[in-house]
């Protein structure tokens, strides 16, 4: 790899990087090109992005960033989103699902490195669909509890006039 191909990894990583509000580092050695391509769709579907790159690269792009450094060693895969909890629910699914071949190993999350525990933390978190529902059914609560005391005084109502 020529230095100009790795400024250009290390300038995208950084830009992608500063926008990344978890970054999540993970050992992937034994597992299938066809499993990683799995890891792949499924990130890109939540809008989380999969890259394995040399560790000094990265190392590099991360300090560019603005985000606390980490020490890389061994084969990493790195997974990164814009939120806190995407990329560690598809790592974490990722992981349970392949046991014998990927581990979580450690990530940044808000600027801040963390160790692999925090970031299984992060990924049983409910995600921002699953927290809009609940915030919709508390508003609906006092709603729903409203028009069942109208239905049920129209019931007695009704009953009475009988």
């Amino acid at each position: 790899m020529t230095k100009i191909q790795k400024n250009e990894i290390v300038e995208s990583l950084s830009v992608q990087f500063k926008d990344a509000q978890a970054i999540v580092v993970a050992d992937y050695r034994g597992t299938s090109h066809k499993d990683l391509e799995t890891l792949r769709v499924a990130a890109a579907e939540i809008g989380a992005k999969v890259q394995v790159a040399k560790n000094s690269l990265v190392s590099i792009a991360i300090n560019n960033a603005g985000h606390e450094a980490l020490e890389l060693s061994g084969t990493n895969i790195f997974i990164w989103s814009e939120d806190q909890i995407s990329a560690c629910k598809v790592a974490d699914k990722f992981a349970t699902a392949n046991k014998d071949t990927f581990s979580i190993k450690s990530g940044v999350i808000e600027g801040k490195a963390s160790d692999a525990a925090t970031v299984n933390q992060f990924a049983k978190l409910p995600g921002r669909e699953e927290l809009l529902g609940m915030l919709a059914s508390v508003w609906m609560g006092p709603v729903r509890n409203f028009t069942v005391g109208l239905d049920a005084l129209r019931i007695k109502k009704e009953e009475e006039a009988a």
